[in-house]
């Protein structure tokens, strides 16, 4: 069984997919790590993350790089957000991902192209979304919580650049699969979200079991 959960960054996809992954006992992929991976190769040997070359050469990160904290940083997400959007980039770790979702008892996988690029046939898919204030204001926590002194202002700004990047990107931008299922999570609580998604999931594993 394989479970897509795209959506825009600050979503809550991650949570989501997470909690998903443990309500169904799959694994779990959270994709953008890669890109993040990608991203932290890129400034760590102080390239060019706007140079599709730069990005590309930083694809063959070992997989321990994964694990690294930085990579959850303000600082990586925004180089992650620019590399990721270089075609060359996203079929370098098209197959890597590819492999995780088609693995044996299935997977979770979350990001923003699962459902219409990586697992087309997914089993079930979702789409988390929230307003950009609200991802904003919770990424702005966040940041708060690890010690990142920021404004609100700022990160709502920075929220809005990367969805417009994201969104308007020739190579897979970010889009809502045709048949994947919405979910606001703008005014829900983490236990609701997760409530309402797994209900969301068990409805299209129902429909597709006839």
């Amino acid at each position: 069984m394989i479970i897509a959960v795209d959506g825009p960054a600050a979503s809550g996809k991650g949570t989501i997919a997470r909690a998903l992954a443990r309500h169904y006992h799959l694994p779990h992929l959270d994709t953008g790590l890669l890109y993040r991976a990608v991203a932290a190769t890129v400034l760590r040997d102080e390239l060019d993350p706007a140079q599709e070359a730069d990005a590309v050469a930083s694809t063959s990160f070992d997989d321990l790089l994964l694990a690294d904290e930085w990579l959850r940083t303000d600082e990586v997400g925004k180089a992650a957000s620019i590399v990721s959007a270089h075609p060359l980039v996203r079929a370098a770790l098209l197959q890597r991902q590819k492999r995780f979702a088609q693995q044996p008892g299935g997977a979770v996988l979350d990001g923003r192209d699962i459902g219409t690029v990586i697992a087309p046939n997914a089993d079930a898919k979702l789409f988390v979304k929230a307003t950009p204030t609200i991802r904003a204001q919770r990424r702005h926590a966040e940041l708060r919580g690890n010690g990142v002194t920021t404004s609100l202002d700022r990160v709502l700004a920075d929220i809005r650049a990367r969805d417009d990047r994201d969104s308007r990107r020739a190579e897979a931008p970010l889009t809502a699969a045709p048949d994947a299922a919405l979910l606001d999570t703008s005014f829900l609580s983490i236990e609701a979200a997760v409530q309402k998604a797994v209900q969301l999931v068990d409805q299209q594993l129902a429909r597709k079991a006839g």
